[in-house]
């Protein structure tokens, strides 16, 4: 199977159903289906196997090398078999946003319209805001099929734009409809359900490399302090979660009287996605919302840890040095 090197994983599955880089094998199904419905699509002519040839030869072969393609194309699947493909096109990378595409087997449109259009809908948002960490995704559909706009606002969509009489359709002005879907991420109390995840992060040798407790944690321990941390009046507690619901982290705040100590942590598998700087801007937005402030904010930083120092310098923290080890403070008013 190839592999886009731009991706960490590249199988996405939901019970039966999944989506694998493009396999060369699902070409002509694919050129099938696209000239079967050729009205819905962006294509001028019916393709050829020659035109499919070339295609997958010249376009689809470079996508799995490049640092930042353009355009990453699934093979959608049923127990293997491919039913459908799509993927996220006209991605802008300086953005981070991509136009969704996707078609199934034609003969699946009239009975399983809705549930394969959901299916992967979920399955594309885990690469596009997880994997990629695009800000905004977003579907560009001809004005012809008023059903796609249902299933797709359950989906969390939200109806964008209507660009007035922007296709030509059987020698008539079409008007394009666009609905989109941002990756908002939110902070939430953290509760007792959260106590595996958290083990999980606590344990995680990448997480706690710059650990200032480097000693080891067991489960029921942990238990025990997790459950004093979220019963503390004094401590607020967060877990940081995309709109997929996905914990990417966790932010604590010990207070005493004026101050809070910052803790912060990032899920190993979300690293470098910039999620350290989201989670520290969120959690003074939190602090002002809950009228905490005034408030001075305390983060201390191992001075090996490169990756916090930047994000708190970038924050605008003022930085001293006690017995080895970079305070961060940073008054909220």
């Amino acid at each position: 199977m190839n592999s886009y090197k731009v991706l960490n994983k590249q199988s996405y599955s939901i019970g039966d159903y999944s989506i694998v880089p493009i396999r060369f094998e699902d070409r002509y199904d694919i050129m099938k289906w696209r000239n079967e419905q050729i009205y819905h699509l962006r294509q001028s002519k019916p393709l050829t196997e020659s035109d499919q040839e070339r295609y997958f030869s010249n376009v689809v072969s470079k996508l799995f090398e490049e640092e930042t393609p353009n355009q990453l194309l699934f093979s959608y699947l049923k127990n293997g078999e491919c039913i459908g493909y799509g993927g996220l096109v006209h991605i802008n990378w300086l953005d981070k946003n991509a136009e969704i595409s996707f078609i199934m087997n034609t003969e699946l449109e009239k009975n399983f319209f809705g549930l394969h259009w959901q299916t992967f809908l979920r399955l594309i948002q885990k690469i596009a805001f997880e994997d990629l960490s695009l800000h905004k995704i977003y579907t560009f559909a001809f004005d012809l099929r008023p059903h796609l706009y249902e299933v797709i606002e359950k989906c969390g969509f939200i109806k964008e734009a209507v660009l007035k009489e922007h296709c030509i359709f059987n020698y008539e002005f079409k008007d394009v409809v666009i609905h989109s879907i941002i990756n908002k991420l939110r902070l939430r109390i953290a509760t007792t359900k959260d106590n595996d995840k958290t083990f999980e992060w606590a344990t995680d040798p990448q997480i706690r490399k710059y650990s200032f407790n480097q000693s080891q944690i067991r489960k029921e321990e942990h238990g025990k302090w997790f459950k004093s941390k979220i019963e503390d009046h004094d401590c607020h507690y967060y877990i940081l979660e995309n709109i997929l619901g996905t914990p990417l982290g966790s932010i604590r705040l010990d207070l005493n009287e004026n101050e809070a100590m910052i803790s912060y942590l990032i899920d190993s598998s979300f690293f470098g996605k910039g999620l350290g700087t989201e989670i520290l801007i969120l959690i003074e937005d939190e602090i002002v919302s809950s009228n905490l402030k005034p408030l001075r904010l305390v983060g201390l930083v191992q001075k090996e840890n490169a990756a916090s120092i930047r994000i708190f310098n970038k924050l605008g923290y003022n930085t001293t040095t006690e017995n080895g080890v970079l305070k961060f403070t940073k008054i909220i008013q």
